[in-house]
């Protein structure tokens, strides 16, 4: 029988642009966690030290005409860049999303509008750039249920974010199809206004998706391509 594939630990955190997690709270939170994926919301230019910081690979999706974007960080070189997928826009802000090749799946980093149509659109568009395997997670703004066919639900079941600090909503999330979620929790805010969230992540045997061992939410005291993507429009700037 195979070895079976070692389960990757992914961070996602909406960093709140500007006035929020800064490089330093990113330097703290890489120590502690050891992730072997970084997604970050928001994040403007000046997150780029990271990588001078900690080393690693560095990818930034500014959305256009915007000073932030999706940004991802590992700590090994991935085997291509980043594929970034174009979403259907809003009356306001254009987005964007980053999809990785992982090698035994793919994962997408997600900021949604807040529409609740339009990112359920957003949505769609980003499952046509994904493989069999494959994971969703970030900011998805969205209330209720995803409702994306053939994807389950196997982030942390915490409140993400408050809305002006007094109602408590589940933004932040992770849907999965062919793989096991192992392990999933959430972290304290620090100075963003979103909680990052941890999952634990693993191809399923036969590459459906199951539901796993899941081990219930916790909070952290600490406070803390080998398939192809269709191509898409070029990077923005």
């Amino acid at each position: 029988m195979p070895d079976r594939i070692p389960s990757k630990k992914i961070v996602s955190w909406n960093l709140l642009r500007r006035t929020g997690a800064a490089v330093e709270c990113l330097v703290a939170l890489i120590e502690r966690e050891r992730p072997d994926l970084l997604l970050m919301q928001e994040a403007t230019r000046e997150i780029g030290a990271l990588r001078e910081r900690m080393g690693g690979v560095y990818a930034w999706a500014p959305l256009p005409g915007r000073i932030h974007g999706p940004a991802m960080w590992a700590p090994e070189p991935w085997e291509s860049e980043p594929e970034i997928v174009e979403l259907p826009a809003g009356v306001l802000i254009d987005r964007v999303c980053q999809v990785i090749d992982l090698g035994a799946f793919g994962v997408a980093n997600v900021h949604l509008s807040h529409g609740q149509v339009l990112n359920r659109r957003q949505l769609r568009r980003i499952e046509q750039h994904l493989p069999a395997r494959a994971a969703v997670l970030g900011d998805y703004n969205i209330v209720g249920p995803a409702l994306l066919p053939g994807f389950r639900d196997v982030g942390p079941r915490r409140p993400t974010h408050a809305m002006v600090d007094v109602l408590p909503l589940r933004l932040d999330r992770c849907l999965v199809r062919g793989l096991v979620c192992h392990e999933r929790s959430v972290l304290p805010r620090g100075l963003s206004d979103h909680r990052p969230i941890v999952v634990h992540l693993s191809p399923a045997e036969d590459g459906a998706a199951r539901a796993g061992r899941l081990i219930p939410n916790r909070l952290n005291p600490f406070g803390k391509g080998r398939f192809g993507f269709r191509s898409n429009a070029a990077r923005t700037r």
